[in-house]
This record gives structure tokens, sequence and C-alpha cells, in this order.
């Protein structure tokens, strides 16, 4: 009997210390796992332009710590943090609007921007959600998936910044702007850490996929062709390729269509669709605001001609729109196309800002289309697009915004201005290093329209100036017309921005072309070789070999 009560108490003895090392075993590894998620956060937000933002937002997350394992669990929370803020900032607003009292025209406008601004941002940041749970998968590439995560991280960012822009320098205006800017400028700073770490992260993963298969080839290319996206049907493939297409809709001026504006014939269509809508506009003058929203997807309008359809509007900044809201046409539903049309804002270049085309789609692309206006013409706001075979016209920064954006067989034409006033074909709005956005206009034909050449020598043109920080204009295989000044391009506010800045030019041709007394800038520079040009041609640049076949319009992907 005592022998037993001896191994009982031995026993328990023995459950007793196992229970306390396993006690310290769990809290030693508990520590353990802490401290290396404290590393992981604290390297991460050190990659960013704002690690303290970073390192707090996520800190902040409950139960952090034991979910960080590695840099994309980081990313993960920080958009889980992002998310919250922009609600919140969104409500602040509305309640401002309800509110504040004695609203200009102007601010009005600015705060309802704002609103759209904050739900995009949303729409955009989850979709950078569902592509990071998908990260990395075997149906893209890395760099493929590297690419649609930053370049809608850059676009959240360039909302918060539009919001902002949207208010003019007056004091009246910027009592109501200061009343949120911390809270816009949160969002962006969060969202800016976020690309940071995604661009580092990704970048370590192509560096590694490329030397372990350093053959490997993009998946849409085999045995020498392209294959069509997996995400296009088979009937838009054929569609897409045929001469002459049929339209679900017609619209018409003079009744003999389906309907008679553009804005009806959009706002019948079907919304989030995954396959092609096409809305033919035949030949006339369409005089209204057309808005492509974010829930109308892969809509493609064909017009008659693009001397014959013409969109027109005429709001502008002086009678008190925003830039962002003075656009005749809006197209922010991904996957837009538009072919054999012209937009035009016919506000005048007494109207300071006035857009004829907005575009904030992804993947879009735009066929023998006219953009003309005066100051502000073709607002490249966001995303990826592309422009094949077009005419823009304009004065003052007439080509301008942060998207990725490639102008390729395009004719480009300065208009004649207002006295004292500078012609500037571009004005790009990049403002963070780690984004991949940009202005390429390759093999274009940059020149003037006949007002403008009649009266040349009084009036100066230049190929751009710096709109923001980082700003990022490239010009190659360009015939460029003795209309551009010798120097090139032209400096934003003094300094700004001339050493960070990255425009550059590449094999141009004509009179204009001469780069021997171009400015001498830190970030100007003159491409020597086609190595140097290649990461800025449409295959690269902004992915096309992904989706341009899908448009059924000409391209070239290389030089």
């Amino acid at each position: 009997m005592m022998k037993k009560r001896v191994l009982l108490g031995v026993f328990a003895s023995v459950l007793l210390v196992a229970a306390v090392i396993g006690i310290f075993v769990s809290v030693s590894s508990r520590k353990n796992d802490q401290e290396a998620a404290h590393h992981i956060l604290k390297s991460s937000c050190s990659s960013t332009l704002y690690p303290e933002v970073c390192f707090s937002a996520v800190s902040a997350v409950p139960e952090a710590t034991s979910k960080i394992k590695s840099q994309k669990d980081v990313i993960e929370l920080l958009l889980k943090a992002t998310i919250p803020s922009v609600q919140q900032n969104s409500n602040k607003i509305k309640k401002l609007r309800m509110t504040l009292k004695n609203l200009t025209k102007r601010k009005k406008v600015a705060l309802h921007d704002c609103l759209e601004m904050a739900n995009e941002t949303l729409s955009k940041i989850h979709k950078v959600v569902e592509a990071l749970e998908q990260y990395p998968s075997l149906k893209k590439s890395i760099a493929e998936h590297a690419d649609d995560i930053k370049i809608r991280l850059s676009a959240a960012m360039t909302d918060q910044e539009t919001c902002l822009d949207g208010f003019s320098h007056d004091i009246a205006d910027k009592k109501v702007r200061d009343l949120f800017i911390k809270a816009e400028l949160h969002v962006y700073r969060l969202c800016s850490s976020a690309l940071a770490i995604v661009k580092n992260m990704t970048d370590t993963d192509m560096a590694s996929e490329q030397y372990s298969s350093p053959e490997r080839k993009l998946e849409e290319e085999e045995n020498g062709e392209l294959n069509w996206p997996k995400w296009l049907s088979e009937q838009d493939r054929r569609l897409l390729q045929a001469t002459s297409v049929t339209p679900h809709v017609v619209v018409a001026a003079d009744g003999s269509g389906n309907y008679r504006t553009v804005s009806a014939a959009v706002a019948a269509a079907p919304s989030r669709s995954s396959s092609r809508y096409i809305i033919r506009i035949k030949a006339g003058v369409y005089r209204e605001n057309v808005d492509v929203p974010s829930s109308k997807t892969n809509i493609m309008f064909v017009g008659d001609g693009q001397t014959t359809t013409i969109i027109t509007g005429s709001r502008n900044v002086v009678d008190g729109s925003t830039t962002f809201n003075s656009a005749t046409v809006a197209a922010v539903g991904d996957g837009f196309l538009a072919r054999d049309i012209t937009f035009q804002n016919s506000a005048g270049p007494s109207k300071e800002q006035a857009v004829a085309l907005r575009v904030g789609s992804d993947l879009s692309a735009f066929y023998r289309c006219g953009m003309i206006a005066y100051q502000d013409t073709l607002y490249v706001h966001s995303l990826r697009q592309f422009y094949i075979k077009c005419y823009v016209a304009g004065t003052v920064d007439f080509i301008f915004g942060n998207a990725a954006a490639v102008l390729q067989d395009c004719d480009i034409h300065a208009r004649r201005p207002n006295p004292k006033q500078k012609n500037m074909v571009t004005a790009q709005g990049r403002n963070d290093p780690n984004e991949n956005t940009g202005i390429v206009i390759q093999k274009c034909r940059i020149g003037a329209t006949k007002d403008l050449l009649a009266v040349k020598g009084s009036f100066e043109s230049y190929l751009g100036r710096p709109w923001k920080l980082y700003s990022r204009t490239v010009v190659m295989q360009t015939t460029i017309s003795d209309i551009i000044h010798p120097a090139g391009w032209f400096m934003w506010d003094g300094n700004f921005a001339l050493d960070t800045l990255f425009y550059a030019e590449y094999q141009n041709t004509g009179a204009g072309a001469d780069t021997s007394k171009r400015v001498t800038w830190k970030g100007f520079r003159v491409l020597t070789s086609a190595s140097q040009a290649q990461p800025f041609t449409a295959g690269n640049f902004i992915d096309g070999a992904r989706w341009l076949p899908s448009t059924g319009f000409p391209y070239s992907l290389g030089l």
C-alpha cells in the first residue's frame, strides 16, 4: 500500500514538473514568436516612407503580433487598419456636407468628389486584399501579381490626393479642407506603407523566381503566339476580332436608336458585367456629361467616326466645378473601351481646368478617339490605360494624371493658349517613388494646331512639367516638331521635383527632338540603349501582353 502511494506521488510529481516545463516552454515559445513578429513588423515598416505610421497602425490591430509570420501578414494588417480609417473619414465628410453652412458650389462639388474617392478607395483596397489572399498562385507570375497590387494601391493613394486637390487655394476653401486633411493624409500614408512593403516583398520574390526558373516564359506566350486571357469569353474573342460589331443598344440623337442620350444607355447597361456590353453611338453631337461609374464594367463605346460622333460638355473650374468633376466623359468602370468617337470640352481657354475625358478604368483602351479641350484635356487619373491612333489637343497640362498610361501612334497637338500662357503637353502626378505609374508617349507625333502655328513665335510649348514630386514621363520614338522649345521641359515651381522626377527621351526625331539644349535637371535623361527604353514599352509598362489582345485594337508591345 505504501509502495503504491509512493508511486502515485512520484507520478504526480512528474506530471507537475511536466506541466511546469510545458508552461515554461509555451511562454518561452510565445515570447519568441512575439519577438519574431515584432522584428518582422519593424523590419517591414522600416522600408516605408512613413515607418512610425506603419508600425503604430499595425500594432493597434488586436492580436497583431500573433498573426505576423511574414511581410505579407504585415501588409494585410495594414490594409485591415486602413479600411475603418477610410470609412470614418467618409462619415466625417458626409457630416460636414450636412452641417456646414453657406457652402459655395465649388466646395459642395469638392466634398462630393471626396465621398466618391472614399468609395473608390474602399473598392480598391478590398481588391488588393483579395489579390494578396491569392498570392502567390500558379495562375499569374509574381510580376503580374505585383503589377496588379501596386497599381491599385497607387490608385487608392491618388484618390486621397484628388480629394484634397479639389479645393482651391483661397482661405475659405482651405478652412473646409483642413477639417479632414489629416485623416486623408493618414489613409494616404497607410496605403503608401503597404505599397512599399509590397514592392519589397515582390521584388525579393521575383528575384528568387527568376533565379530558380531562368527559362520561364509568360503564361500568355506559347508556340510564339499570344493567347487570349483566360477571363475573356470565347464569344468576346470572336466579337472583338471582327471588322464590324453588333451592338447591344444604339444611341441616336434623332430617335432612331434605343436611346437619345449616351447617359441613358450607360444607366440601362448591366452592372458588374463580366462580358462585353457594346453601346453604338451614331453620328451626331451629344451635348451631355457622361459618367461610366465603377459598377458599370466592360462597357464599350463604338462611334461612327472620330469627326462625326462627338460628346461635348462645358463644365469648368471658373464656373464652380472641380477639375475632377469637369470631365465631359468620366470612364471609371474597369475594362472600358472606346473607338471612333471624340470627347470634347468646349469651355474655352479662359475657363481654366476643363476636362474632356477622365479615365480611372483599369485595363481601358481607346482606338481612333479624339480628346479636345484647352487646359487639362485628357485626365489619365489612375490605373492602367492605353491609347492608340488617337488625337489629343490642348494647351496647359493637357495630358495629366497618375495612371500608368501609354499613348501609341497618336497625334498630340498644342493649341493657341491665352496670352502669357505656356503650353505643357504633360503634367504627370506620381507622388511616391514606389508607384508603378507614369505617362509614356511612343511612336506619336507632337505638333500644333493651325491656330498655334500661325503665331508660334508668340507662345512657348514644352513636353511637360512636374505636377508631383516623382513625376514620370517618357517620350520615345516620336516625331517632335519645332513647336517644342529647345529646353524640352519646364519647371512647376522653382526647384520643386527637379531632382526626384524621371523625364526621359529616346530615339525621337523631328525639328524639336534635338536634346543638345535640353534642361540639365538631375531627373532628366536621354536614354541611349534599347535596354533602357524597354521597361516603358506597352508590353512591360502596362503589362499589355496580358490584356491588349482582348481589345481587338492594334498595338505594339515593344520598341
